[in-house]
Order: C-alpha cells, then sequence, then structure tokens
C-alpha cells in the first residue's frame, strides 16, 4: 500500500516517471538493469535482501542509477550506513511529497539529499567497529534466524557464520551474542 501512494506521488509530478516498482531487495538490481532509472528509490527494510545491500549492488553494477533511501529508520547509524553504501539521499517516509520530488530530483543530478538533522547526528555518532558482513549477520541474528538460517541465506557455512558472530561479540566486548545484539541496537548499528 506504501509504496502503491509513493508510486502514484511521484507519477503526479510532470517531470518525474516511474519506471519500475519491486516487492523485494532481491528484485531490485534486475529491475533496475531492464530499466535503467536514473534513481532508485528504497526502502532499508526490504524482504529478501536489504535496501542497503541493494544499494551497494547498484552502486557496483549500475553507477548510472542513483540511491535514494526513503526509510522510517531515521537513526543516526542508519545514515552512516546509507552514506558507506554510496547513496545519494537519505529521506524519512513522513516528509511532505514536495520534499521527495524535490529529493528524487536533486538527486538525479548527482547531489546529495540528507535531512539535516539526520546528518548532524550521524556526524556526532561513534564509528561502528563491524564490517557490513558482520552487520547483516547480526542484524539476522536480531531477527531470531538459527546459525544454519544465517548460514543457508548467505551462501556460508555454518562455521564461517559462527566466526563471524564471534568475532563481532568480540568486537563489541560484549558476553554473548545477544548482548552484542543489544549494544548495536543501542548504538544504532542494526
Amino acid at each position: 500500500m506504501v509504496r502503491g501512494a509513493l508510486v502514484a506521488l511521484i507519477n503526479l509530478e510532470s517531470d518525474l516517471r516511474v519506471v519500475a516498482e519491486v516487492a523485494s531487495g532481491d528484485q531490485i538490481l534486475r529491475a533496475a538493469k531492464e530499466c535503467n532509472p536514473d534513481v532508485a528509490i528504497i526502502d532499508i527494510d526490504l524482504p529478501g535482501k536489504d535496501g542497503l545491500t541493494a544499494a551497494v549492488e547498484l552502486y557496483e553494477h549500475l553507477p548510472s542509477c542513483q540511491t535514494l533511501i526513503l526509510t522510517s529508520l531515521g537513526r543516526p547509524g542508519t545514515v552512516r550506513r546509507a552514506l558507506d553504501a554510496k547513496v545519494k539521499g537519505f529521506l524519512l517516509k513522513d516528509a511532505p511529497s514536495n520534499k521527495l520530488a524535490n529529493a528524487v530530483r536533486s538527486v538525479a543530478m548527482g547531489q546529495r539529499v540528507i535531512d539535516s538533522d539526520l546528518a548532524l547526528a550521524a556526524w556526532e555518532a561513534d564509528d561502528c567497529p563491524l564490517t557490513p558482513r558482520e552487520i547483516e549477520i547480526l542484524r539476522l541474528a536480531a531477527r531470531g534466524r538459527t546459525v544454519s538460517d544465517i548460514a543457508a541465506e548467505l551462501f556460508l557455512s555454518s562455521g564461517t557464520v559462527r566466526n563471524y558472530l564471534a568475532t563481532v561479540v568480540t568486537k563489541l566486548n560484549a558476553r554473548n551474542r545477544v548482548d552484542a545484539i543489544r549494544i548495536a541496537t543501542e548504538a544504532e548499528w542494526l
């Protein structure tokens, strides 16, 4: 429903046109390669593959397509992860529709568009010691996935997933995996 409303809002603009919409992060790169959009508007929390991972894939495989993250997760750690993923824009879903249209135009021209309060908060936040892969694995663990589920989803061995989780626990000086999830969540790295 939200995606449909966003498509309708964007299509109301005389100079903007939605060329594709997809329901999962796994479909983003393929759809972008088929339609060659100037801007991809992506939510962070998507089924199949998170939006930041999809944004990195777009940057690597289709650099002509700029990415605008539109999300309800307006936390400094999320903004920093988006910037690390080479995202050009970051807006909250509750932004006014004219702000969204202007952000799409600006991102299409290669400009960065980030909510100023979020940008300042991200600048002041502590650096995350975890790699993108460690964050991805910890995020899956936080969602209740087992080691074997994570391994299957990411095409890794169970031993590799356990090693990643042990490294995360060590880097965060956590007591265990649950404590690592708590620390990373409170620091807004997840």
